[in-house]
């Protein structure tokens, strides 16, 4: 009764909240593909709009995270999806603790889910932008206060009200993408910003900022700094500044594989492929009609059963704890302020921050590379280190895909369901839901905890080596399956469209 009561109560007011109207009827490939590109240059536009009024000397503490989280430093979307994120992760563990009595399955209940979650992304948006503005890692710039004739505080006020707009933006985006165009615009996001970042990392001519530590004395006592981030340009500077006598000795090819990550190139290829091959790998269970004579199927699951989602939430996790540990680590409580210390590019140095930071490329861990991003650390700390990011990727992907395959619909029982609901069965068995259920579940649970142990493992070697852009390993394995689940897509909307009878049996239409 108290439940039906929440729902009652709460249902009005999220009814009320602004929503991008829902198609009446089938909207056509080309429109969805047209609001899908439009949308794509708009988040391209909003990445190049700069928050007015912000100090350069300001402090990106999501850069590690930039890869899966999208938006651009100091643009107006500088949150990206994050809060995206951040609220469907906590939406889904309290419908998965059964704290709110919510049955996803019922669309009355479904559409009570979705008003809350966007409700959670506008609490989340304030949440991840007000800890920026206190902790004063969004600065406002002194001289255009004074230029203006107004205080810091009021210009302060301004930026706040800036990247709160751009997350709202952003939401909203993602709703228009869900709705007229194909796939989500999470997914789309995360594939432009990274997209962007590859082909920055082979043709960009500038130097990187100054808190991109290269990790190697030999560069930086050859003007390092001025390094270009390109991979086509660096090997350039490399040979023009170092000499290609000196590149081919021992030092050398630590330099080339620190300053000019030699590594980077083909462990993107290696991953790349290897990402497509696990993504193509798959049991499939067949299925045949009760009724209809003849009429066969498979039910395929994937050996990624839970897609890369799980990196995404484990990644997303540790930018907020990050965020808010470098708030806490500027405050004034002993005990809160000593758990770890940041340089003064916000990244962490020391302490519990340090271990849960994730591993960004070889200078993270090899040691002669190491002791110069992180002066007079112990060997044994930096090991600890890339043994803690392990146990965080591998633990956590296995824990977010048991609980994703859980709390949206694609667990055993769901399954079995949806397969006794559409008048199939499996050939060899009674034609019964727990029978189905039985069935697959020899397969679900498990081949759930080796493709969360798997992607965590497949994240952790991308991450240790490096690929192309500086996007980390979580950065490249999202692009890459991202990009072929969205072929996919383009592939199955093609076929409905050529097909409308196929459209009516998925009950597209």
């Amino acid at each position: 009764m108290a439940e039906t009561g929440f729902k009652d109560q709460i249902a009005p007011f999220l009814s009320k909240l602004p929503a991008v109207k829902r198609p009446e009827k089938h909207v056509h490939f080309k429109k969805k593909l047209m609001w899908t590109l439009g949308i794509l240059v708009l988040y391209f536009i909003l990445s190049n709009i700069s928050v007015f009024g912000l100090s350069t000397q300001s402090t990106d503490v999501l850069s590690a995270y930039r890869a899966i989280l999208g938006g651009a430093q100091g643009s107006i979307i500088l949150l990206g999806i994050g809060p995206i994120v951040m609220a469907s992760i906590v939406l889904q563990l309290l419908v998965g603790a059964e704290l709110l009595g919510l049955d996803t399955s019922e669309p009355k209940d479904q559409a009570i889910f979705q008003g809350l979650q966007k409700l959670m992304v506008f609490v989340m948006i304030i949440v991840e932008t007000l800890p920026q503005i206190v902790g004063k890692m969004l600065l406002p710039d002194p001289a255009l206060a004074t230029k203006l004739g107004i205080s810091n505080d009021v210009l302060l006020a301004i930026i706040f009200l800036q990247v709160v707009v751009g997350g709202i933006l952003i939401l909203y985006m993602d709703e228009i993408v869900s709705k007229w165009g194909i796939g989500s615009g999470v997914s789309l996001f995360i594939v432009a910003g990274i997209a962007q970042a590859m082909v920055g990392g082979i043709i960009n001519w500038n130097p990187p900022s100054p808190n991109l530590n290269m990790g190697l004395d030999v560069v930086a006592s050859s003007g390092g700094p001025n390094i270009p981030i390109g991979l086509i340009f660096r090997w350039e500077w490399l040979i023009s500044h170092v000499g290609l006598s000196n590149l081919l000795t021992g030092q050398g090819l630590l330099t080339l594989i620190g300053a000019g990550e030699l590594l980077v190139l083909p462990t993107t290829i290696a991953i790349f492929l290897l990402i497509v091959y696990v993504e193509s790998t798959r049991i499939e269970i067949p299925l045949s009609h009760a009724a209809v004579r003849g009429a066969r199927g498979k039910f395929p699951v994937k050996l990624v059963y839970a897609s890369v989602l799980p990196m995404i939430l484990v990644r997303s996790l540790q930018s907020t704890v990050g965020m808010f540990g470098m708030l806490l680590s500027r405050s004034n409580i002993p005990i809160l302020s000593n758990l770890g210390s940041f340089n003064d590019y916000g990244h962490p140095v020391s302490g519990l921050w340090f271990y849960i930071n994730p591993i960004n490329g070889v200078n993270d861990w090899v040691p002669q590379f190491a002791a110069s991003a992180y002066p007079g650390i112990p060997y044994w700390q930096i090991g600890l280190h890339v043994l803690v990011d392990a146990f965080i990727l591998i633990a956590g992907g296995i824990f977010f895909a048991i609980f994703w395959v859980e709390t949206t619909g694609m667990g055993s029982t769901r399954v079995a369901k949806q397969i006794q609901k559409s008048g199939m069965q499996i050939p060899g068995f009674r034609r019964n839901e727990q029978v189905i259920e039985k069935v697959v579940s020899r397969y679900i649970p498990k081949v759930t905890v080796i493709g969360g142990a798997f992607v965590g493992l497949l994240t952790l070697l991308s991450s240790l080596f490096g690929v192309l852009g500086m996007i980390n390993g979580t950065g490249m394995l999202l692009a890459v399956s991202i990009t072929y689940q969205l072929y996919e897509k383009l592939a199955s909307e093609q076929i409905m469209e050529m097909h409308p009878l196929m459209r009516k049996f998925l009950g597209e239409e």
